[in-house]
């Protein structure tokens, strides 16, 4: 089993920032691409932001600019800065992971439990 522990969200000014962070921990030989999404009320799961274990990254056009993701591959931690956050950031982040637990599975599947994200005056 693998657990993700997620922490950062808040309540922030429109043009204000936070830190994501997301901490996978349990069965784990390997973790292959780590991502952000984030659901608005009455939206579907949007994905953010990706990050390979290679370091690579991609973001949703709306973030460009503005969101950076990285990784800690030492200790399977993901974080998301959000700077120049606007109101219609507002949603709840979820991290998602594909981790290999050994050698020889396959890749899972890995949810974080959600954080809110609420930008307002």
């Amino acid at each position: 089993q693998v657990q993700l522990m997620e922490s950062g969200g808040g309540l922030v000014q429109p043009g204000g920032s936070l830190r994501l962070s997301c901490a996978a921990s349990g069965s784990i030989f390997s973790i292959k691409a780590m991502d952000w999404y984030r659901q608005a009320p009455e939206k579907e799961r949007d994905l953010v932001a990706t990050v390979t274990s290679g370091g690579s990254t991609n973001y949703a056009d709306s973030v460009k600019g503005r969101f950076t993701i990285s990784r800690d591959n030492d200790k399977n931690t993901m974080y998301l800065q959000m700077n120049s956050l606007k109101p219609e950031d507002t949603a709840v982040y979820y991290c998602h992971v594909k981790v290999r637990p050994n050698p020889w599975s396959l890749e899972l599947n890995y949810w974080g439990q959600g954080t809110q994200v609420t930008v307002s005056s």
